[in-house]
């Protein structure tokens, strides 16, 4: 019986003798083989074409087996091809030590021909079927991306309309004017959830770039381009923030959009005539802290429990009929945590009921803001 597919098998052995057995044994199931007695010329056999399967030995000279897995491995254009170890090597501590290093399976020597093509074609369907679901995941995100898109565009429009129907609503006869309110609401409601839905797209696609930022200067920009949005509900948002430059290692845009995310809520889910405070604290033990604080309801024990879930329903509602997807925190989970950092809800206290959030990240490597304890912290506060 002989494989129907035409799979590529790349074999890497330093002996001859193996590398001819197994090769006999492949070819006769109509795998496609390619051999290499070394994992120097693994690598150069895999630069020229990826198989859909390496089988590896352990106990090779210069580079070993577990060693070249790893390198493998970290190539974004092998790190999906399974690796099956060969050895003669059936210690225990040996195995367990090639799995962690990324392979699928282990099969010692002398094997047994029907077993070994057995696991091979085990391998090579699994492996089929994930890159058969890879392609729908895909292909899902992007017509998923489209059809936001557009939609977007859509709604965009009808908007406009409507604002252009509200502003002449002293034209409208009475009954008209509360039916152009409930179109402007939902079209807007619509858009934020678009906007929020098009940025968890990206969040999960997103290759975070590491550099150098202004963690202080980021928080202060985002705060006054949030003042006009406080005012306008009477909430007082103030900020606690270092002049000086706070440096950390993230993501510019990731961590915009996180800390964007965050204190939009804190204004959104915070009543008439509260409070909404935002401070980056200098470095500590290696981390600079954001934290962004209201005076609004806060959250339940079962707030907390799926607080970071997609689409997770909180009990707390935003207090000036805004939008609300249940998006937002699970963006901020999935960015923070991509640059390295983290998100957290500190527990309520009866002195702060609200909510308050809490950033982490990780200081930049030079030195450049002196740690907590070192100086007096050179605040500037809004009020």
């Amino acid at each position: 019986m002989t494989s129907a597919n035409n799979e590529t098998i790349l074999i890497v052995d330093d002996q001859e003798e193996n590398l001819r057995v197994v090769r006999k044994v492949l070819s006769m199931m109509n795998y496609n083989v390619i051999l290499a007695s070394s994992a120097e010329e693994a690598l150069q056999r895999l630069a020229e074409r990826t198989p859909e399967l390496i089988l590896l030995d352990v106990m090779m000279p210069d580079v070993d087996g577990l060693t070249a897995c790893r390198q493998i491995k970290a190539d974004p254009r092998w790190a999906n091809v399974p690796v099956i170890f060969l050895s003669a090597d059936d210690d225990k501590n040996v195995i367990v030590q090639a799995l962690e290093a990324g392979g699928v399976d282990y099969v010692t020597k002398p094997f047994n021909r029907a077993e070994l093509v057995s696991r091979v074609r085990t391998q090579l369907a699994l492996k089929h079927a994930s890159d058969q679901l890879r392609a729908l995941a895909e292909d899902k995100d992007e017509i998923l991306g489209i059809l936001a898109h557009d939609l977007k565009n859509s709604l965009a429009g009808m908007k406009l309309s409507a604002a252009l129907l509200q502003s002449r609503s002293s034209e409208m006869p009475p009954r008209c004017v509360p039916l152009v309110q409930n179109i402007l609401n939902a079209t807007e409601r619509m858009l934020s959830f678009m906007k929020e839905f098009l940025a968890n797209q990206h969040a999960e696609q997103l290759r975070m770039k590491k550099e150098v930022i202004d963690i202080a200067e980021i928080a202060s920009t985002i705060s006054e381009d949030h003042q006009v949005a406080a005012t306008v509900k009477h909430i007082e948002l103030v900020t606690s923030i270092p002049n000086s430059p706070l440096m950390v290692e993230a993501d510019h845009e990731g961590v915009t959009q996180a800390l964007e995310n965050l204190i939009s809520n804190a204004i959104k889910f915070t009543p008439e005539g509260g409070r909404v405070k935002v401070a980056v604290e200098r470095p500590h033990s290696g981390m600079v802290k954001c934290t962004i604080q209201d005076t609004g309801p806060g959250f339940t024990a079962e707030d907390r429990a799926q607080m970071f879930r997609r689409y997770g329903r909180l009990s707390a509602q935003p207090t000036g009929d805004e939008p609300s997807t249940g998006l937002g925190l699970s963006i901020v989970k999935r960015l923070l945590t991509a640059m390295g950092g983290t998100v957290t809800l500190a527990e309520a206290t009866p002195e702060s009921p609200g909510a308050k959030f809490v950033v982490s990240l990780p200081v930049a490597v030079s030195k450049t803001a002196p740690e907590e304890g070192e100086v007096e912290p050179d605040l500037a506060a809004l009020e």
